[in-house]
């Protein structure tokens, strides 16, 4: 794959860059820095990070069916006015577990938001281990708990015909699947469909393109590779210049540029001095393949 180009469009330096999301009313990219406390929109017109400032680790963000976005921040959904710069409450979860937070998120095809939490990392990767749980948020703002025990829970998407809910705990190194129904929301039968090998590292976030092809950003193992989630194959690799990858969406006009967001949190100076553009986010063209839009929380 020759025509594949990749950029740095953004070298914001994110302590854990994350969320990726095209917002295409505002023809811009959405994204969070965990660390950072903060919510950020990258404009390809001005090519500048507007971000808002938030009061606990942020680490995802969703469109809004009502305008504006969703987000989790430490273990609450919140909603936020970006104009106003003001964050609600939505509801809490994990109150017996004060030393975990959100991490990855995500809107199912009905207007769910789906999101998981994991406990705070001692340094990356390195955490007390299962006290994560998956969550999911309904439009009348009530919330579901659908198991527990998780690692770090990470990226999730869904088929293209919406019978299959995919799933990263990233600890496990497997790229997991569910039955999904579309109606209730409810997951079952969980299985395995891919394991990442060793230089592939850990499995971070994920989206889906429109041929029903899964994109997995590698935390440490510096690329995104493309699954076949039928066969379980890996269909292509696409190596960046830093090591720390770790989420990737679909977006632009036509859905054809994939945007990835990379972390800095934990990197020594001489780590940094080799790869200056980390924490940054990267735009990847030429792939020869479309993404899906993401769905906007119908709360």
């Amino acid at each position: 794959m020759s025509s594949v180009k990749i950029e740095c469009i953004a070298s914001e330096g994110f302590g854990i860059g994350e969320s990726p999301v095209w917002d295409a009313k505002e023809g811009a990219l959405l994204c969070v820095d965990i660390v950072g406390r903060k919510v950020c929109r990258w404009s390809p017109l001005t090519r500048r990070v507007q971000a808002v400032a938030v009061d606990a680790p942020v680490s995802s963000v969703a469109l809004r069916k009502s305008g504006d976005y969703v987000i989790t921040l430490g273990t609450r959904f919140a909603a936020l006015k970006w104009e106003e710069q003001l964050v609600t409450t939505i509801s809490h979860v994990d109150k017996d577990k004060p030393n975990n937070r959100f991490n990855d998120g995500k809107v199912d095809p009905a207007g769910r938001y789906f999101a998981g939490t994991m406990a705070e990392e001692i340094r990356p990767a390195v955490l007390e281990r299962q006290q994560g749980s998956l969550y999911t948020l309904f439009s009348d703002l009530s919330v579901v708990k659908h198991f527990d025990q998780v690692d770090i829970s990470n990226g999730l998407d869904w088929s293209l015909d919406h019978k299959i809910f995919f799933y990263i705990d990233s600890l496990s190194y497997s790229v997991d699947a569910f039955d999904y129904d579309l109606q209730t929301g409810k997951i079952g039968n969980r299985r395995s469909i891919y394991r990442l090998e060793k230089e592939e590292s850990i499995p971070d976030g994920m989206c889906i393109d429109t041929e029903g092809k899964l994109w997995v950003a590698c935390y440490d193992g510096g690329r995104v590779i493309r699954l076949d989630p039928e066969t379980g194959k890996r269909l292509q690799t696409v190596k960046l210049p830093v090591d720390k990858t770790t989420s990737c969406c679909f977006g632009g006009k036509d859905y054809s540029e994939m945007y990835v967001t990379s972390a800095s949190y934990g990197m020594d100076k001489e780590w940094l001095s080799r790869q200056p553009q980390a924490g940054g986010v990267f735009k990847i063209t030429g792939l020869g393949v479309k993404g899906v839009p993401p769905y906007p929380f119908a709360g």
